[in-house]
């Protein structure tokens, strides 16, 4: 081959390249970017509830910053959506209700349409799992779930006493392989990815023989909430003298919430069924907090600083002056104070962020104090089913406790040695979190390799 033919094959072959690269840049450009429709947002009452969702789009935000979000919500009232768009400006957000398997509103229906997957975000008993299935079945899309409980126990027999953790565990281990419902074999046979927030839920799947190709534990989204109303939380911490590091949060909690009391919501439990649990309520609001207000007569006593007795739902502003700050002694009650309005997750993280620890009854108020970097402990009810599994999956069994097994001591002597080593507490959250940031990649990771290529 003589010069001038090395030459013209040398300038075929560089334009042939540069061709090649152009089409590569045009594809690219042409690549959209991915969209993905959240099913989140049950519940405003509950910052546990509306704090999920924040956090599941903190971990799309830094782990999938180009792709565009809609949110399927639940109900977003008392300020909820206001805070997911002053956190999130780009969100849209879509709501309705399905109709013989299909969306009853035309945006429902059109952002099925725009998604290229439906991820589920956290929630107690798979919340919107028909709406998953509804999904599945209508598109062919694909779909994932992020951070959920399958309680196989509490939710089939009520057990107001004595449902401890390893009671669960035992009793789900037990069941035999054909125990799930044909809807639920459905999902979790379909869905890309499956991440429970508690490893006895994805025991009991792996058992059940779910095909779902990723089964794992992944941590309840509320551990990724970084929201925070910093102004609004000193402004409290001012009003109310409680400085940093020297005082405690504590939260209370019914065994059964009485969502029946709220004159907006719909009555799902039938008369004899609410009865019940005002009953079962009646009976041991009494022993279940009497455990808190013990801790909290030791340590005003024992460290002369302050209690803040606030709520995680609404009906919990009235539970707590009842429960934990009027039956107490008058030399306890002078340095309790009462959180008498309802607050947001950001409002609440900032005020945790400062607190010495946290105290709850409640399951979601420990997450969000831990996102804050501040050690937390929770006291599971029998009736609160499986997901305080969560607490000992983390690494946190010396801050978890069954409310029937626990007395005041045991919790007094987990918050003095807080309060003689706060630095060291608050590197166990640290190392706690650090692991929490390595499931959420796991999460995304998965999430990522789910969504269809444009």
């Amino acid at each position: 081959m003589n010069y001038k033919d090395r030459y013209s094959r040398r300038c075929f072959l560089r334009t042939s390249a540069l061709a090649g690269v152009a089409l590569s840049m045009g594809a690219a450009e042409s690549r959209r970017a991915p969209r993905i429709l959240l099913r989140g947002s049950w519940q405003s009452v509950n910052i546990g509830d509306i704090g999920h969702t924040p956090g599941a789009l903190s971990l799309l935000q830094k782990y999938l910053p180009e792709a565009e979000v809609t949110l399927w919500a639940g109900e977003i009232g008392h300020g909820a959506r206001e805070l997911l768009l002053k956190n999130f400006p780009r969100l849209q957000i879509v709501q309705g209700s399905l109709k013989d398997g299909q969306p009853g509103a035309p945006n429902l229906a059109a952002a099925w349409e725009w998604a290229d997957l439906l991820l589920h975000g956290s929630g107690s008993g798979f919340p919107a799992s028909h709406d998953v299935e509804a999904f599945l079945r209508a598109t062919g899309k694909p779909a994932g779930v992020f951070g959920v409980s399958t309680d196989p126990i509490s939710g089939i027999t009520t057990a107001p006493e004595g449902n401890t953790l390893a009671r669960i565990r035992t009793q789900a281990a037990a069941l035999p392989p054909t125990h799930l419902s044909a809807h639920y074999r459905y999902v979790l046979d379909h869905v890309a990815f499956m991440f429970t927030r508690d490893t006895i839920s994805r025991d009991y799947l792996q058992t059940q023989g779910v095909k779902t190709p990723i089964l794992e534990f992944g941590p309840d989204t509320q551990l990724a909430m970084a929201a925070r109303d910093d102004a609004k939380g000193l402004a409290y911490l001012q009003a109310n003298g409680l400085e940093k590091g020297k005082f405690i949060c504590t939260i209370p909690r019914l065994r059964y919430t009485p969502y029946h009391k709220d004159p907006a919501r719909k009555r799902k439990d039938t008369p004899e069924a609410i009865a019940k649990k005002d009953e079962i309520n009646a009976r041991t609001v009494e022993t279940d907090h009497a455990v808190l207000r013990e801790l909290i007569t030791r340590y005003v006593r024992e460290t002369k600083n302050k209690v803040l007795a606030c709520p995680e739902m609404t009906y919990q502003i009235a539970l707590a002056k009842e429960q934990l700050v009027d039956p107490l002694p008058a030399d306890v009650k002078r340095n309790v104070v009462w959180r008498d309005t309802y607050w947001l997750p950001d409002e609440a993280a900032s005020i945790y962020a400062q607190a010495l620890a946290v105290i709850s009854l409640e399951c979601h108020s420990p997450l969000i104090a831990l996102q804050a970097g501040t050690p937390t402990i929770h006291i599971r009810q029998p009736t609160d089913t499986c997901k305080g599994q969560m607490y000992p999956d983390l690494g946190l069994e010396h801050w978890f406790f069954e409310v029937e097994q626990t007395e005041g001591g045991q919790l007094w002597s987990r918050i003095e040695a807080i309060h003689r080593g706060p630095a060291q507490a608050r590197d166990k959250v640290k190392a706690v979190m650090l692991e929490v940031e390595k499931r959420q990649q796991r999460m995304a990771e998965a999430l990522r390799a789910a969504l269809p290529r444009a």
